[in-house]
C-alpha cells in the first residue's frame, strides 16, 4: 500500500496493530481523523494518553478502576460475601449488563493455558485465596464464571482445589441450551450438560 505521506503511513501502521483492524480500516480511520477539526483530534489523543498514564487496578478485585478501589468493591450495596471469579474485565462488564448480580468480583487476568505458557502463577489466584482467607465479613460463596472451554474448565478445577479447605460454597454458571435455540442445532456437550443440570419445571 502506497502512502502520500510518511506521517499517514506511520499512523496507519500504529492503528493497524490494534486487534481486528487491518491496514485499510486503519487508513479510513486516519483519513477520518484528518477531516476532523484539530480540537477533536487533540481530545482523542489526550484521552488515550490520560488513559494509559492514569488508569489503575482495584487493589481488591483487580478490575480496572480510577482509584485504589473500584466502584463495585467500594459500594455498600454490593454483597461482600458473594464473589464472582472471571477471566477479565470484559466478563465483568457482560455480567453487570445483566443487572442480575449484586455481589463483588475477582478478575484473574486470564485463564490457565499451557499452550500459551500461562500457568497459575501468572494469574491473580494467590490474591483470591488470600482474599477468602482474610475477608471480613466471611465470604460465603465463590462463583466460577469462566468460559466453558478446556482452559476454562482447567482453571475452574484448579481454583476448586485451592478453595476446598475453606468453609464456603464454590459454584459455576449454569450451562445449557439458550432460550430460542433448537435442540437439533445444539452441540452434544451443551445438550448433555443441559440434561445433567435439569431442574424442576416452573410454569412462570
Amino acid at each position: 500500500m502506497q502512502f502520500p505521506s510518511k506521517l499517514i503511513e506511520n499512523a496507519v501502521n500504529e492503528i493497524s496493530k490494534l486487534p481486528g483492524i487491518g491496514k485499510k480500516t486503519a487508513l479510513r480511520l486516519v483519513l477520518h481523523i484528518l477531516r476532523e477539526d484539530t480540537a477533536t483530534t487533540l481530545l482523542l489523543s489526550e484521552s488515550l494518553v490520560k488513559l494509559r498514564q492514569e488508569i489503575q487496578y482495584c487493589q481488591q478485585c483487580h478490575n480496572i478502576s480510577d482509584g485504589p478501589d473500584c466502584n463495585i468493591c467500594s459500594s455498600h450495596r454490593r454483597d461482600p460475601k458473594l464473589i464472582c471469579v472471571v477471566e477479565d474485565i470484559r466478563d465483568v462488564m457482560a455480567i453487570e449488563n445483566t443487572a442480575q448480580f449484586q455481589g463483588r468480583y475477582h478478575v484473574l487476568g486470564g485463564i490457565i493455558s499451557p499452550i500459551e505458557g500461562i500457568g497459575p502463577g501468572d494469574l491473580q489466584i494467590t490474591s483470591l485465596v488470600q482474599r477468602v482467607q482474610s475477608s471480613d465479613p466471611r465470604i460465603d460463596e465463590v462463583i466460577l464464571a469462566l468460559s466453558p472451554t478446556m482452559e476454562g474448565d482447567t482453571t475452574a478445577f484448579y481454583l476448586t482445589k485451592m478453595l476446598k479447605d475453606f468453609d464456603l460454597k464454590v459454584t459455576t454458571l449454569a450451562r445449557g441450551v439458550p432460550i430460542g435455540g433448537e435442540l437439533e442445532y445444539a452441540d452434544e456437550i451443551t445438550l448433555g450438560r443441559s440434561i445433567i443440570s435439569r431442574r424442576i419445571y416452573e410454569s412462570t
